[in-house]
């Protein structure tokens, strides 16, 4: 009798390989094996299992490309660490992130509003002192829990309808994407202990540190929005991938 005939909730048409990354998830979603932790080697589950090294071997690589898992050459195969992680040079939206790794997004839409611009954020976005500009501020969260809270200024000569969208249904980022596609971006992270009314916002305390991004966005070579995304270090990453190319480089600020 294989191992898997003892596991109910195990669906037993399944392919084998399918078997194994079923067992190993039920153990990650109940909570057996945390973030970080190591989980048996290939040739254990193929004893533990009863089934091929090459089925194992599956099972494993499909994980790690799903981000469930994290291989490490020498050293063995661990549980990922689940945070979500903002692509540091990309501009992709909360939402997809977050149901794109199988959590629940939901956000609460503290400010939507037109006001005038302050004379120091006039002049990092390109507009006159005073001048309107619109401002939304929502905390983005995955199964209830907030992991972002996004400060955000746009133009309203590129987005005049922004103020009527509901961006509980679509976020900010995948309406202003919609627009016109970015030219040119600019992202600089900082660490700091954020204020009260932001900690309030992320529901966390004074001893907590956040990841800030802020952004800046072009379109034909004008400014059109500035935004700043607050994330607590505990729920969140900032990170990426790329290949260096002579033809140009990456400035980190």
């Amino acid at each position: 009798m294989q191992f898997f005939d003892h596991i109910h909730n195990i669906d037993p048409s399944l392919p084998r390989y399918q078997q194994v990354k079923e067992y190993i998830l039920s153990r990650i979603e109940s909570g057996e094996l945390r973030e970080e932790m190591k989980i048996e080697s290939e040739n254990r589950l193929v004893e533990l299992l009863g089934v091929s090294r090459m089925t194992v071997n599956r099972a494993l690589r499909e994980l790690t490309g799903e981000g469930k898992l994290t291989r490490v050459q020498g050293l063995g195969t661990f549980v990922a660490n689940q945070k979500p992680q903002s692509a540091l040079l990309e501009v992709q939206s909360i939402a997809k992130e977050i149901r794109e790794r199988g959590g629940a997004y939901s956000c609460e839409v503290c400010v939507l509003a037109e006001e005038k611009a302050s004379p120091a954020l006039a002049l990092s976005i390109g507009l006159q002192p005073y001048a309107s500009v619109f401002h939304s501020l929502i905390v983005h969260m995955d199964n209830g829990v907030p992991i972002q809270l996004a400060d955000r200024y746009v133009k309203p000569d590129f987005a005049p309808d922004f103020l009527r969208q509901d961006f509980t249904h679509v976020s900010p980022n995948e309406y202003l994407l919609d627009i016109a596609p970015i030219s040119e971006v600019e992202h600089v992270v900082e660490a700091m202990i954020a204020q009260a009314p932001v900690r309030e916002l992320l529901q966390i305390d004074e001893t907590e540190p956040c990841l800030v991004l802020h952004r800046k966005t072009w379109v034909e070579g004008e400014i059109v929005t500035k935004s700043s995304f607050y994330n607590p270090g505990s729920r969140f990453t900032i990170g990426g991938r790329f290949t260096p190319s002579n033809r140009g480089s990456i400035q980190v600020i």
